[in-house]
């Protein structure tokens, strides 16, 4: 029988007080003076508070039996074992005296572990029956109930209670200190381990090799942290999303403006995995690719002890990794538990360490050199690069880079990349390079900067030279060297380079023969260019010191000079210690201080013993492009007559267009490096390619840009374009980095496509800004074109020229000074505006009292308000990232708003959803799915007509659409890549187009009456 059910039969409000008497009752207090109260004091029948005897006992025992068998219906037991019965729970009830515990042990037991007690501390009841047993047990059991229920309500329990836990927690917490102790804690050796590891790659990240600048008494390397100089980054130029563009334009706005694509125009490119947590980088030889990828690494080391400007990388742990050492062997790209040991990092981290970095979401993956692999192996990095993206998902930062033409568009655009493309130096960068030089070389160069920066602005074919870091600085070692005299032409740039390396450093420096080797420039070359050619012809940019030893010492008995010197092996040492050409990133690893000189280098192996058929072989493979240019400034006239033949017998021979492109384009550039060449093969190559201008597409355009100021004869005017092709070739000029452009870019300044006028404004930044305003700016038509503003001196030229143009995109590099001057000189009625920092400065905008269109972009960080924008200007349209961190409350007091974009992560306050759904004339909202998802059930926005939602994980649920935006009509999904099944927006009866880009759609059955765009 239950003792719920003993419970009915006897009432506890009588079973209870009869319980009750078996016990003593004692005072207030807890207790807690000396020795614990055991039961057998408690009860009433022991002790000297003595209240029952044992015969009381027996007699309570048999009116509790009594009680039983007295309720109406069937009784519990037989009754003429009412007796038995009694007295074997007189004798259960009697051993609670005999119970070696105390009342808290007693509850803690519980009532059924407690009956259990008394029945083996009472005498065994033999001779009852079945029922007379169960009913025994049972009564024994809700007894037990209410003796427990007693304890707890006596008054020195509670404190009893409370002293006992706080004695065991005691107990506990000194035991798991011991414990501790002994132990090692992981994420204490975690943080042990990144401190050392911090220091690390800012010993090893945080210099930078300045070449020739180790003349005489100056340093090796330069100090990066304090004169790295930030270049700028473009990405992809987009078409403008509106609320009315027809179904056909939707799928380009779409995949370029939202497809994790930054906006356009330059931008620090050390800023870039700021806005982006996924960026592939393109840049040419020299751009700055793995300086960038240094910064980076040292900016997120040296942690809150950085620069403001990179304190968005401050709780990160980089990882740099170099594909060329990663795959030199052929060998399986690394897990990230062997990461550090792939790159030759000495430090040994706890087990698990990185994976735990990764999935913790703080890792910065910088993966340098895509185009520094042979070409078969690029799909298996990206293999490789998508489990790690699918493993380590959320949070980490992830930077690619490589040469612009080593893969194809939005190569990694399904994994979520922003594109993003390094720019040529714009004169102001090369001036602050110049300058910067000069200071790290010493006093003695002081005298030598400002005639270089005069032949920089006088002589055009030297600054058509300096474009990137790299020349920039054998420019400078070499004005220098030569006192102040150059040589003209990237080749002649190259010879001095290596003469000055090679023969003329140690002698000036009066070094001797510090290796025990005098070997001459020549003699050193045509030991190297062998290790060059190795290199190339096998696709590599590291070797092991083995294998480059052997191609030595199997050289040097073909050069006299060099076998003439002594020992072998220190001919090789000395190559590797003092030809200022090699160097050793590693243990047992030898690579060229720079790609540049391994392409010289093996271009002048391949001329040298006219292996053509190699140069044509590989006429198609972007890691020749320069070592084709410079085979042809290698060769001489006949020699490269017999190139070019080739190379236009290779192009016909091309299996695809793309592939005929490259080989064109890369001997049409090659052009201007043949002294001399026969006028009917120039035509010819000239010809064949005037046959494929205009390009066809972007990346044609960018590639045939890579010709140089050649490519500008080549190119039509507009009058014989249709708008495409104008674009098309606009794109081709402004990526040539020479002012020779101007002349040409100003005949499309009035061009009626404004995607034409859009790129010209887009460029300024590539050409000197005072030259491109008075050229092209001055006579762009200003109707509907965005001025693209990124540097001071554009403003300082619009307000010199009085430019007022309504609709601005202002980007983060203008000073807040210069923003201050250009909204108050243009009063814009549109505005795009990126300020830097996590408290930027916003007080400009309280001056615009005609905006109407506000888009602004901010760091994640960023703490912001809405509160500088007028309230009576008459704004329509605002879009922010992210929003404002004191509440979307400001913009009720713009009733005008038809457009609304949010784009963050995470949950929107419920409070926000509220504002959005009290704004009278929203008509079009643009958000991502989080914060759609988080909107409470109550909020409906019914007269939202359009909506731009964004996702970037793969599956898009879009049950909460059709509730919060039950009048429909339009929906723009970006999620490249992704999925989405639509049967949730049948619930949608205004619904007329959904548009995708790229996704996979199901449910679209359910939907018969709605135009699908994808």
């Amino acid at each position: 029988m239950d003792p719920a059910l003993i419970g009915t039969r006897l009432a506890s409000s009588a079973l209870g007080p009869l319980i009750r008497k078996l016990f003593v009752q004692d005072g207030p207090g807890a207790g807690l003076t000396g020795r614990r109260v055991r039961l057998s004091r408690l009860v009433s029948f022991r002790g000297e508070k003595r209240t029952l005897t044992e015969r009381d006992v027996r007699g309570l025992a048999a009116r509790l039996v009594a009680d039983a068998l007295a309720v109406p219906g069937e009784p519990p037991f037989p009754p003429d074992e009412a007796e038995a019965v009694a007295h074997a729970l007189a004798r259960t009830l009697l051993a609670l005296g005999d119970l070696d515990m105390d009342d808290v042990q007693a509850v803690r037991l519980g009532h059924r572990e407690l009956a259990g007690r008394l029945r083996d501390a009472a005498p065994a009841d033999d001779g009852l029956s079945t029922d007379a047993s169960l009913f025994l047990e049972s009564l024994t059991e809700w007894a037990c109930l209410l003796v427990l229920e007693f304890f707890t309500q006596r008054s020195s329990f509670v404190a009893r209670t409370l002293v006992e836990h706080s004695r065991t927690q005691a107990e506990l917490i000194a035991k798991v200190d011991a414990l501790i102790a002994r132990t090692p804690r992981p994420f204490a050796a975690d943080a042990a381990f990144e401190r050392r590891y911090h220091a690390y790659v800012t010993k090893r990240q945080g210099s930078l090799t300045i070449y020739g600048i180790d003349l005489h008494d100056s340093p090796d390397v330069w100090p990066l942290d304090g004169t790295y100089l930030s270049l700028e980054a473009t990405a992809p130029r987009a078409a403008e999303l509106t609320g009315d563009m027809p179904p056909g334009a939707v799928r380009e706005a779409v995949d370029a403006v939202l497809a994790h694509r930054a906006p356009t125009g330059p931008r620090p490119a050390d800023q870039a995995l700021a806005r982006h947590d996924r960026v592939l980088l393109r840049g040419v030889a020299g751009s700055g690719k793995t300086t960038l990828v240094q910064w980076l690494a040292l900016s997120a080391s040296r942690g809150a002890l950085g620069d403001d400007r990179m304190a968005y990388l401050g709780d990160r742990v980089p990882f740099v990794l170099p594909l060329r050492t990663l795959t030199r062997h052929g060998e399986r790209l690394p897990a990230p538990d062997r990461f550090l040991t792939a790159v030759g990092c000495p430090l040994t981290p706890p087990d698990g360490w990185a994976d735990r970095v990764l999935a913790a979401g703080r890792g910065l993956l910088l993966i340098d050199g895509i185009d520094e692999i042979p070409e078969p192996e690029r799909d298996r990095t990206r293999r490789w690069l998508r489990e790690l993206l699918t493993a380590y998902d959320g949070g980490n930062r992830w930077l690619v880079t490589s040469r612009p033409s080593a893969v194809r568009d939005d190569w990694l655009a399904p994994e979520g990349f922003t594109e993003l493309t390094l720019s040529p130096m714009s004169r102001t960068e090369v001036t602050a390079f110049v300058r910067r030089w000069h200071t790290a070389a010493g006093p003695d160069a002081a005298s030598y900067q400002q005639p270089l920066l005069d032949a920089l602005r006088t002589k055009p074919d030297l600054a058509r030279l300096a474009t990137n870091p790299l020349m920039c600085g054998l420019i400078c070692a070499l004005h220098r060297d030569r006192r102040g005299f150059l040589p003209r032409g990237r080749k002649s740039l190259y010879d001095a380079a290596l003469d000055m390396l090679l023969a003329r450093r140690d002698r000036e420096r009066d070094m001797g023969d510090p290796t025990g080797v005098d070997l001459g420039g020549a003699p050193q070359v045509r030991l190297i260019q062998r290790l060059a050619y190795w290199l190339t012809v096998n696709g590599r940019t590291e070797m092991d010191r083995a294998r480059a030893r052997s191609i030595v010492l199997d050289r040097i008995p073909a050069v006299p000079d060099a076998a003439a010197a002594g020992n072998p092996d220190a001919v090789f040492q000395h190559l590797l210690q003092r030809s200022g050409l090699l160097r050793e990133p590693g243990p047992d690893t030898v690579d060229f201080v720079h790609r540049t000189f391994q392409d010289y280098l093996a271009a002048k192996a391949i001329v040298d013993e006219w292996h053509i058929g190699v140069l044509t072989e590989h006429a198609g493979d972007d890691q020749w492009e320069d070592v084709i240019r410079m085979a042809v400034a290698h060769a001489r006239p006949r020699e490269c007559a017999e190139i070019f033949t080739e190379l236009l017998a290779a192009a016909d021979a091309a299996p695809d267009r793309r592939t005929r492109l490259r080989v064109l384009f890369v001997a049409t550039a090659a052009l201007e490096h043949a002294t001399e060449l026969d006028p009917e093969i120039r035509r010819a190559l000239l010809d064949r390619t005037d046959r494929l201008i205009p390009p066809r597409s972007v990346e044609e355009a960018r590639e045939l840009a890579t010709v140089g100021p050649l490519v500008l004869d080549l190119l039509p005017g507009p009058d014989d374009l249709d708008d495409e092709q104008a674009r098309m070739a606009v794109i081709t000029a402004t990526h040539v980095p020479s002012d020779a452009a101007l002349p040409y870019l100003a005949r499309f300044a009035t061009h009626r496509h404004l995607p034409v006028r859009s790129q010209l404004i887009w460029a300024w930044s590539r050409f000197d800004p005072a030259a491109y305003a008075e050229e092209i700016v001055t006579r762009l038509p200003q109707e509907r074109l965005d001025f693209t503003i990124t540097e001071d001196r554009q403003v300082e030229e619009l307000v010199r020229l009085g430019l007022r143009p309504e609709r601005l995109d202002v980007r983060g590099t203008v000073s807040d000074g210069r923003l201050a001057t250009l909204l108050g000189h243009c009063d814009p009625t549109e505005l795009t505006l990126e300020r830097p920092g996590p408290a930027p400065a916003l007080s400009a905008l309280s001056s615009l009292g005609r905006l109407r269109r506000l888009t602004v972009h901010l760091p994640a960080e960023a703490s912001w308000s809405l509160s500088a924008v007028p309230g009576d200007a008459p704004l329509r349209r605002i879009e922010m990232r992210p929003p404002p961190g004191t509440g979307l409350g400001e913009l009720l007091r713009h009733p005008t708003l038809e457009w609304v974009g949010l784009l963050q992560d995470g949950a929107l306050p419920a409070g926000d959803w509220e504002v959005l759904s009290a704004l009278p004339q929203v008509r079009v909202v643009h958000c991502r799915l989080d914060p759609l998802e988080s909107a409470p059930a109550p909020v409906r926005l019914p007269r939202v007509t359009q909506l731009f939602l964004e996702h970037r994980a793969a599956g898009m649920a879009l049950e909460r659409v059709a509730a919060v935006f039950p009048g429909l009509e339009r929906l723009f999904l970006i999620a490249p890549g992704g999925s989405a099944d639509l049967a949730p927006l049948a619930a949608l009866p205004r619904l007329k187009t959904v548009a995708t880009a790229g996704m996979k759609l199901t449910g679209t059955g359910h939907l018969p009456g709605v135009d699908i765009v994808g």
